[in-house]
Order: C-alpha cells, then sequence, then structure tokens
C-alpha cells in the first residue's frame, strides 16, 4: 500500500478486539473477569457477532479461557504461571542486555539515558504513574540493541501475552521505585563499560524483585 492509497477501515470485530485487548493488557479488565457477549456489545454499541469474533482471537492470544456454564473469563494468573512468565521475561530480557552490551553505540546511550533521566525526574515529582510505561520502553530498547532481528519482537510478544493490573505495579510504591531505578542506573554502566556479565545479571536481578512483587500482589 502506498502512502497515498486511503487506510482500509477498522472492522467491528477489529474494534472490538482492539478496545478489548488494550483493557485487558492495561488491566482495566482484571483477570477473573467475566466477559459476556451481549454486555461488551451493548457497552461498545455493536452486535453480538463482532464481539464473538474478537472473543476467539483473544482466547488465541491465551488472554481468555472459555469454562463450561460460565463462558469467557479473563485469565488469572496463579503463582506458578506468574514464576514462568517472569522467569521467560529475565531469560529473554537479560540475553538482550547481555548482547547490548557489545553493541550498543554512544548515540544509543544518550537516548537510554535520557529515558532514565526522565523517570527520576518523574518519581521525584510524584508522577509514579507514568513510570511502568517508560520502564517497559526502557526495557524493550535495550532488547532491541542486543536483538534487533528476532530478540525484540519475542521480548514485546512475551511482555504483551501477560497483563499487568495497575494496582500491582511496583512502580505506584516510591520506596520500589527508587529501587528499580537504582537498578536501571547500574543497568546503564554494565552497558557503558561493555561488561556483558553484569548487564545481564543486574537485568535478570531486576526482572525478578518484579515477579516477587506482582506475586504478593
Amino acid at each position: 500500500m502506498t502512502a497515498s492509497e486511503p487506510t482500509p477501515p477498522m472492522s467491528k470485530a477489529d474494534y472490538v478486539y482492539s478496545v478489548l485487548l488494550d483493557e485487558i493488557r492495561g488491566g482495566r479488565i482484571p483477570g477473573g473477569t467475566a466477559l459476556r457477549a451481549g454486555a461488551v456489545a451493548r457497552r461498545l454499541g455493536v452486535s453480538v457477532t463482532p464481539v464473538r469474533e474478537a472473543l476467539r482471537r483473544l482466547e488465541k492470544d491465551r488472554l481468555i479461557s472459555y469454562e463450561a456454564h460460565h463462558g469467557a473469563t479473563v485469565i488469572d494468573l496463579g503463582d506458578d504461571a506468574l514464576a514462568e512468565y517472569y522467569g521467560l521475561r529475565a531469560v529473554v530480557e537479560g540475553l538482550g542486555a547481555r548482547l547490548a552490551a557489545a553493541r550498543i553505540t554512544a548515540d544509543d546511550l544518550v537516548r537510554l539515558r535520557d529515558l532514565h533521566h526522565e523517570m527520576v525526574t518523574d518519581a521525584e515529582q510524584g508522577r509514579y504513574d507514568r513510570l511502568a510505561e517508560r520502564s517497559s520502553r526502557f526495557h524493550l530498547s535495550i532488547v532491541d540493541i542486543g536483538g534487533p532481528a528476532f530478540l525484540g519482537a519475542h521480548a514485546r510478544s512475551v511482555r504483551n501475552g501477560v497483563p499487568v493490573p495497575a494496582e500491582a505495579s511496583l512502580w505506584l510504591d516510591p520506596a520500589r521505585a527508587g529501587r528499580q531505578l537504582r537498578a536501571h542506573e547500574e543497568l546503564l554502566g554494565a552497558l557503558e563499560a561493555g561488561d556483558a556479565d553484569a548487564a545481564e545479571r543486574v537485568m535478570i536481578d531486576h526482572i525478578r524483585q518484579a515477579g516477587e512483587y506482582r506475586k504478593d500482589h
């Protein structure tokens, strides 16, 4: 498609899917919530048919499940699943940090330090609600640097498959936020020094701490 060609309009099923996907990933529809096709259709002003199609797509994404007599329910992860999720993130993003230590450029470091400085400023001014999204950008930027062919896309797929409820974000806890920002600073130091072992270790420990907090909340 060229720049002059019009963009095809979004179908109703695509619209429903995009809305529900954003709400689930953003934690606005928490795990364990029942999704009734009729109620969703009325809320979004569409018929039941596109809602059912969207729910089937969300099931393929493993964000909802169907149970007899209950219908569609947003998946609520147990402790074992959360441990697997954060363990997988630690492996993927830890490898990304290791590879980034050998590939990172001066311009990359400037961009990462600018983003880190924005997070520090937000924390100092009490804007903790901004930190989770910026932390995700920080992590994924590092993985993109280390593994632009495959790792970046894989890291996004892992993160998108398991939404973090807003109230479970450790970035809303000032003490935890400060600790995580210090880990970011340590990670930047390892990357600047080209220390692959340290970069991987810091990233893994950093993510495991997030997993422990999520489990407790």
